[in-house]
């Protein structure tokens, strides 16, 4: 192009929205430029503050056109351009600025300097450095990314030195300083009215190479620019509340609109699936509100295919006028191919590593933060200890090293302090408490030994082959159970069929880790509960051999009430969950809002896994949290109007009927509103009035009773002393609390195949004990303080003797195989061929008749591995099929082709008589035709095999969308628990 006078005639272009706080010193930059410009003209959009008025005093009344709220930054453009026009102003060039875009004195006149040494440049950029840091760059030219993302070319937080100053093409320049060439404006059409605010400047310069015009980026013209609508600063109705989502549907746009054709697939698919792994992404840093924002600006996306294809039309039909007119003046086409001047391929990939780094850092920095605060949390209990002690000598001790101040409470044992140096084992082997808890451990390990291994028994079903049989048990809407039911499978097969699935896909392997795994876990978690609530009867916390004793008495609840021998998985895995779930819903007592919300979440959590095994704790944590917000309201009306307090329990108690969905409502929805309050396990339920439920046993069985009187002793008396009274009286209002739900959940009779059961309050249990032995420790820490004040040496020792006698004495019982009823194998009454023909398929059934009939027979269907762990809830809710019954009456007593047609059309391949059995019934069989005699391994035990060949359609039930939509919303629902669950690490904006 040729050079001159009027080449070099700028004006500028000014859009404002309501940013009367950066205008005065961009007006200020506007006017010190050393560059002159020839005319300025301002477009508002709608501000709300003193804006125009700043405006017209700077630049004159006919210099401002005001428009509406809702003019986009490409509209605000155009109606500069023809003020321009009105104003007899014809420059070759526009400088473009924001209001919050403050250029330094230099800026245009080095801009307008680049023009001068490259003639072939129709759009230049500025350096862009942060304000109001001034040093932090921000951008010096932009591109993109095959997945969207802006990319800048600088590192996180970069500061400028002068590193990037080469003046060098790129693909575009932000418009916030901007220089462009008014013809090249106007032969691209200007910017694209789809991009109302964000995306605009990378949109304009594809195009703009695309039509064979170059873009520089000129690093010496420095632009201070605030990005107010970008962080969130600045909010109109073109951006909304959700920057992020109009940012990335403005990304999606410019892949989709500028790719070439052969690209677009290829495009459009991975922008699908970059997506959904930033969707993920955005959830495992707890931000959801991105997640969401990604998923919507894709659905917008798809949602308008028509747009995207006028959007491609526009550009090739201003690409081909373009070349046209290029060719018409002589021009030169460009060699450069604007896929050059995009991100490389591999920078996305570069972006996926440093993200999982600030993952992996994060986790780091975290887990020395917690290390730090109980660090910190140790010294001051160390401290609390040495000034609450009594003085028994004038001795002044020395001062402590920094390892000994480091060193944690725990790791001190009254007089018995180890050397500093001294490594992990001879800590171990010098603490009493340590090595005292090692043998209790190894006593109960030995004591599990009876579920290592395959077990059955008791209350406790066999296990399936694999964990897929639970995971197609539970997804599946029709069983090919019995005579096919759509009873849903109960709601902790979900959590047992993954701890199968992580111990290698075995069923018995999952079994088996709850029931000799649940006594240490519980002690665990028992541990650190005590150790935290100890603080609220000594600033100092509890000794640690008392911690030890507490929880190794709760840790035996599941074993000395029966519940472990019976089988009864749900009480087993109620009394290791427990203790994590109070600890859990301590958080809720944190001073700041954001650690309590986090402790809603953990708390929903393990309270929906803690009612899948047991039902009634979901009635037991309702109450107590309605007796606790009571309270609260009468005595702290305060705190419990203030929304962080009061909704984080709530929402922990909405978090289980969401997670438990998919066994809730179709229970509800089919009338079966009883079968929720049953315990996981075989029928009938165990029973346990309120005398078992105080002792902690379950009815007829159990250790000895002796073992509990010094802990109901002990909660007795911890009533008396003033310092423990209050932690005493809450923990027997928990004990009461818990016997109404006791009584509530036994009250109702629940009709099962075969006749009706009571709930059992065996799960119930856990949380009463824990209470009494709560309120024994407190009153036990009371008295032993009294005792050691008084300089008693005998009081120590019979306290001791006394808190000991049900962890050891409960250990020795169970070491000592205080239980019976695990079994190795099932024991059955089918003969063996059967059961390997039933696991062929469900086709091949076994019809099992029991009874006489004088006294009345009695049927089952058993097929594949028979009634296993979760199928015994289903058989039991599914109603009695009075058609087949009628049929089988008349089977016994006057067969028919038509009866017998009934076994094979239901997918019996099998009828069996067990011993002994009724010589009636198997001569009136043996006597039908269609049915011939089969071998039995019992000469007492009669069989027959159908002749017909069975049929599997009767078991085919259809498919439910319902529940599939339940375990959708089970699904979500768990990740965006566990990820608000999570600690929160990373800054928002």
């Amino acid at each position: 192009m040729t050079q001159g006078a009027d080449s070099r005639a700028v004006a500028t272009v000014l859009v404002s929205h309501s940013g009367a706080r950066w205008l005065s010193a961009v007006l200020d930059g506007l006017g010190a430029q050393t560059y002159p410009v020839d005319r300025v003209v301002a477009v508002d959009t709608g501000s709300k503050d003193d804006g125009v008025e700043q405006l017209i005093a700077a630049l004159g009344d006919e210099a401002v056109v005001v428009s509406g709220r809702q003019t986009s930054f490409p509209a605000a453009v155009e109606l500069g351009l023809a003020r321009l026009t009105e104003l007899g102003c014809a420059p070759t060039w526009i400088w473009l600025l924001h209001d919050d875009a403050n250029p330094a004195p230099t800026a245009l006149a080095e801009l307008i300097a680049a023009a001068d040494e490259h003639g072939d440049a129709d759009i230049l950029g500025p350096k862009l450095r942060e304000w109001p840091s001034l040093r932090r760059l921000l951008e010096v030219g932009v591109t993109i990314s095959g997945t969207g993302r802006r990319e800048t070319g600088l590192e996180r937080a970069e500061y400028d030195q002068g590193q990037h100053d080469d003046v060098r093409r790129v693909l575009a320049v932000n418009t916030a300083g901007m220089l462009v060439r008014t013809d090249t404006l106007r032969e691209l059409g200007g910017f694209d009215p789809a991009l109302p605010i964000f995306g605009n400047d990378i949109d304009f310069g594809w195009r703009a190479a695309a039509a064979g015009h170059t873009t520089l980026i000129v690093p010496q013209a420095v632009v201070f620019h605030a990005e107010a609508a970008h962080r969130g600063a600045r909010r109109t109705p073109l951006t909304g509340r959700h920057t992020h989502y109009q940012e990335r549907r403005a990304a999606l746009y410019t892949l989709l609109a500028n790719s070439t054709t052969i690209a677009l697939p290829w495009r459009l698919l991975r922008l699908t699936l970059g997506t959904l792994v930033r969707v993920l992404g955005f959830v495992a840093v707890r931000s959801i509100g991105e997640a969401l924002d990604e998923l919507a600006a894709l659905g917008w996306i798809y949602a308008r295919p028509r747009q995207i294809l006028a959007a491609r039309r526009w550009r090739r039909d201003r690409s081909r006028e373009t070349q046209t007119a290029r060719q018409t003046k002589g021009s030169a086409e460009s060699d450069t191919d604007p896929r050059s001047l995009l991100a490389p391929w591999w920078l996305p990939y570069r972006h996926g590593l440093d993200f999982v780094s600030d993952l992996a850092a994060a986790a780091t920095n975290q887990a020395a933060d917690v290390a730090e605060r109980r660090r910190a949390a140790t010294v001051a209990q160390a401290a609390r200890t040495a000034a609450l002690a009594p003085t028994h000598s004038t001795t002044r001790a020395a001062p402590l090293s920094s390892r000994q101040r480091d060193a944690p409470a725990e790791d001190t044992e009254d007089d018995e302090l180890p050397e500093p140096d001294s490594g992990l084992l001879t800590r171990f082997l010098t603490s009493p408490v340590a090595l005292g808890s090692a043998v209790f451990l190894v006593a109960v390990l030995i004591g599990t030994r009876a579920a290592w291994g395959s077990v059955t028994g008791g209350a406790l079903a066999p296990a399936p082959e694999a964990a897929g049989d639970w995971w197609r048990l539970y997804t599946e809407h029709a069983h090919p159970l019995g005579l096919g039911t759509d009873v849903p499978a109960p709601a902790y097969l979900a959590p047992l069929a993954a701890l199968a699935s992580l111990l290698g896909g075995s069923p018995a392997a999952a079994v088996t880790a709850v029931l000799v795994l649940a006594l240490p876990v519980a002690f665990w978690g028992a541990w650190r509960l005590i150790r935290v609530t100890g603080r609220l009867l000594d600033p100092a916390g509890l000794p640690r051999w008392l911690i030890a004793v507490c929880a190794a008495t709760y840790s035996l609840v599941s074993a000395v009430s029966g519940g472990w021998s019976a089988g009864r998985l749900g009480g087993v895995a109620v009394s290791a969950l427990l203790p994590w779930l109070i600890h859990a819903a301590l958080g809720f007592a944190d001073p700041e809002p954001d650690r309590r919300w986090r402790a809603a979440w953990r708390t929903g959590l393990l309270l929906a896994v803690t009612t899948a095994v047991g039902p009634a704790v979901f009635g037991f944590a309702l109450l107590a949290t309605v007796v606790v917000l009571l309270a609260g309201a009468v005595f702290a009306r305060s705190l419990v109007t203030d929304r962080s307090v009061a909704l984080p329990p709530l929402v922990a108690l909405l978090v289980v009927p969401v997670l438990l969905a998919p066994w809730w409502l179709p229970m509800l929805l089919d009338g079966n509103a009883g079968g929720l309050l049953l315990d996981p396990g075989r029928l009938p339920p165990a029973t346990a009035g309120f005398i078992d439920l105080v002792f902690g046993r379950l009815a007829g069985s159990g250790a000895p009773q002796w073992l509990t009187w010094p802990i109901l002793a002990g909660a007795l008396a911890a009533l008396l002393p003033r310092a423990s009274r209050s932690i005493a009286m809450a923990c027997w209002t928990a004990v009461l609390v818990t016997a109404a739900i006791a009584a509530a959940v036994t009250a109702p009779t629940i009709a099962v195949l075969g006749g009706a059961v009571r709930p059992s309050p065996t799960s119930l249990i856990p949380v009463m004990q824990g209470a009494l032995i709560l309120a024994a420790v407190s009153g036990l820490s009371v008295l032993l303080r009294a005792v050691l004040l008084r300089s008693s040496r005998l009081g120590p020792v019979l306290l001791a003797v006394l808190a000991l006698v049900a962890p050891v004495g409960g250990a020795m019982w169970f070491a000592a195989g205080g239980h019976d009823e695990f079994a190795d194998t099932e024991v059955s009454d089918i003969p063996a061929y059967m059961k390997q023909s039933g696991r062929l398929g469900p086709e091949r059934g076994v019809l099992i008749v029991r009874g006489d009939v004088d006294t009345g027979l009695d049927y089952q269907v058993r097929r594949g591995d028979g009634a296993t762990i979760g199928v015994d809830e289903v058989l039991a809710m599914t109603s009695e099929n009075t058609e087949f019954s009628v049929a089988l009456q008349g089977l016994v007593s006057r067969p028919t082709p038509e009866s017998v047609g009934a076994l094979s059309s239901r997918g019996i391949e099998y009828v069996v008589l067990p011993a002994p059995a009724d010589g009636r019934v198997a001569a009136q069989l043996d006597a039908t035709v269609g049915l011939s005699q089969a071998s039995a391994e019992d000469r007492s035990t009669r069989a027959w095999v159908v002749d017909e060949p069975a049929s599997t359609g009767v078991l085919d039930g259809p498919g439910s969308w319902l529940r599939m939509l339940l375990l959708i919303v089970q699904g979500l629902g768990l990740l965006v628990v566990l990820v608000l669950s999570a600690p929160t690490w990373r800054e928002r904006r």
